[in-house]
């Protein structure tokens, strides 16, 4: 996958599965040259920034495993590493 393809993924999986009322996905690839798991060219390296009702009552590390569930084929087509910035909505100022 390439020419923005994991990016979109990343997007779709995220939207529908969390119904965000904010999410930003950034591709940090180009950031993490000579790092592991970069590869030129490629997109492996993401930061998400996403505020969703689902992550209320949830703590950091139940936010993080839904979203890398959810993930599962965007890390299986390629992507290496994830910044994650998951908030409740009453937590988004």
């Amino acid at each position: 996958m390439s020419d923005g393809a994991v990016k979109q993924l990343i997007e779709e999986r995220l939207g529908q599965g969390l119904e965000p009322t904010r999410l930003l996905v950034t591709d940090d690839s180009g950031r993490h040259a000579g790092h592991a798991g970069h590869r030129p060219g490629a997109e492996t390296h993401f930061r998400v920034e996403i505020v969703s009702s689902a992550f209320s009552g949830k703590s950091r590390l139940e936010r993080h495993r839904l979203v890398n569930d959810l993930l599962k084929d965007a890390f299986a087509a390629g992507m290496h590493a994830l910044e994650l910035k998951a908030k409740a909505p009453d937590e988004a100022h």
